[in-house]
């Protein structure tokens, strides 16, 4: 089994710019301190035992240093495939990217792409897999694709009689829920079921919402197992030892994204193409002092405003300040960049309403209306989610 460890050099990429940062950034928990569920395989190695199993993973599906993958078939488990989200199996490729099957160069195990056309496991895929593992980092953020894919798997687990093992890791957002409650005709890839932006659980206690609630297609339910988190504070600041996708490098990037990633629905620059994605906002027409110039790169093929210089805010002391911050979403960079370029460009795009789950938030802004007014308006939905999520808590 020694050669199946080799495996583990793609995935040990930690980003050493990370762990520096991480020591200007204090009472962060390093999430390597919680006890991943991923790592406790007594819990769920006998679930496998005598069965073909196809796993859910990527980049991030790591513990003590080895790739779950490693792990599993080290101890005998029967891997048939690799499921793989967005970003694709080693987390490289560009948002949006298409991404195709292939097969993996180490174990010749065949790894089936769950974002392009096939979002979605199918009958065929299935039909030697007797149990399913899935094992993801998410960031707590309703448009981040993670969750939508683990519904899609769970929808056709249900739909072919497979179980299901999620192994829970924390959530970096863990320790807020906020933002506009997502309406349902509004619902998408980036946004399938009716959460706020942060929704505040673990992608476990996801998993068991949205199978607990009928959220699955047809109110289906799976046959769903959750392996817990050991020694986890969901009020605590997590930083991830594994960036989870190509534009989230480090804990500020993740901090800031639930904010930042509403600029995806406009005209305005997120750092795409630079050394500080999701850090920083801009646009050339901005009356800013700070600015940067999205370039091409791996991961950032075709960034907006590429080549073009922005004047915009830097974020990363705000993030690094966050004890002094409020536990919300913040809307004050938005408003401030409509109020700049109304009168320039279009300044929204259809893509914004997907992001925010509602009509509503492009039409405040655009009347004028204060933070706290819009913030107010969101109260209601929010306590009626936060009646739901408080059934599925498990820490």
């Amino acid at each position: 089994m020694q050669k199946f460890f080799l495996f583990l050099f793609a995935f040990t990429f930690i980003n050493i710019n990370v762990i520096a940062q991480k020591k200007n950034v204090k009472n962060i928990i390093d999430a390597e301190d919680a006890i991943c569920g991923a790592s406790r395989l007594e819990l769920y190695l006998p679930d496998l035992q005598n069965k073909n199993v196809g796993i859910i993973a990527n980049q991030t599906s790591i513990f003590n240093n080895t790739h779950l993958i490693d792990t599993l078939l080290s101890e005998g488990v029967s891997i048939k495939k690799i499921f793989t989200p967005e970003h694709g199996f080693r987390g490289s490729a560009d948002e949006g990217t298409s991404i195709n099957n292939s097969i993996d160069e180490k174990t010749q195990l065949p790894i089936i792409s769950l974002y392009g056309k096939n979002k979605k496991p199918n009958s065929e895929q299935l039909k030697d897999i007797d149990i399913l593992i899935f094992d993801l980092q998410d960031v707590g953020v309703r448009f981040y694709t993670y969750i939508s894919t683990m519904t899609y798997v769970m929808e056709a687990a249900a739909e072919n009689n497979i179980p299901v093992i999620v192994l829970d890791r924390p959530n970096p957002n863990g320790f807020y829920v906020d933002g506009p409650v997502l309406e349902k005709e509004n619902s998408s890839f980036v946004g399938l079921h009716q959460v706020p932006v942060v929704y505040g659980l673990t992608i476990g206690e996801y998993a068991m919402m949205a199978n607990g609630e009928f959220w699955l297609k047809d109110s289906l339910q799976c046959d769903l197992k959750i392996i817990p988190l050991g020694n986890y504070n969901r009020n605590a600041i997590y930083e991830l030892p594994i960036k989870p996708s190509p534009n989230l490098p480090n804990w500020e990037s993740v901090y800031l994204y639930p904010s930042l990633c509403f600029f995806e629905g406009t005209i305005i620059s997120v750092g795409r193409g630079t050394e500080t994605p999701f850090q920083v906002y801009g646009h050339p027409l901005m009356n800013e002092e700070f600015s940067f110039t999205p370039k091409q790169a791996e991961g950032r093929k075709a960034p907006l405003l590429c080549d073009q210089l922005c004047h915009g805010e830097n974020l990363i002391d705000y993030a690094r300040n966050y004890k002094n911050n409020k536990k919300e979403l913040n809307l004050t960079w938005l408003i401030n960049a409509y109020s700049q370029l109304k009168d320039n460009e279009k300044f929204f795009n259809n893509f914004f309403v997907k992001l925010t789950g509602t009509k509503d938030l492009e039409q405040q802004i655009k009347s004028g209306m204060t933070e706290e007014e819009i913030r107010e308006s969101w109260k209601p939905k929010l306590e009626e989610y936060k009646k739901i999520r408080n059934k599925y808590l498990i820490y």
